[in-house]
């Protein structure tokens, strides 16, 4: 199990995140939620791209794999993914020491939590 303790293992998993909720979408026809997720992925991407360089080398803290288990519980309603996908973005975000990377990420968990309560 990938520890959570860097800014690229963070990102990394955001983005892996956001690929397998845009599988799991393409698979029950939802192209809109689909491109949605695509295009978070794509936003991590850049910003992780963008700011691994700037980032200070200090390690995190209190992210633990197993919190969000969930994620890739393939029999998890999609209700409930997008729920820990959202409290995962959330937990993240004050851990990242780059204002922008925490401003995406936030902006991640609140179009999580919109969509785990509109399913």
């Amino acid at each position: 199990m990938r520890a959570l303790n860097t800014f690229g293992a963070v990102l990394s998993y955001a983005i892996e995140l956001e690929a397998a909720l845009r599988d799991s979408y393409v698979a029950t026809g939802k192209d809109d939620e689909a491109r949605a997720a695509d295009k978070r992925r794509q936003r991590l991407e850049r910003t992780r791209a963008e700011h691994i360089l700037e980032i200070t080398l200090e390690p995190i803290h209190g992210l633990d794999i197993l919190d969000y288990a969930a994620l890739h519980d393939a029999a998890a309603a999609i209700d409930e993914r997008e729920a820990v996908a959202a409290a995962f973005f959330r937990d993240a975000a004050p851990k990242i020491n780059v204002r922008q990377a925490q401003r995406i990420l936030l902006r991640c968990e609140r179009e999580h939590a919109a969509n785990s309560t509109t399913q």
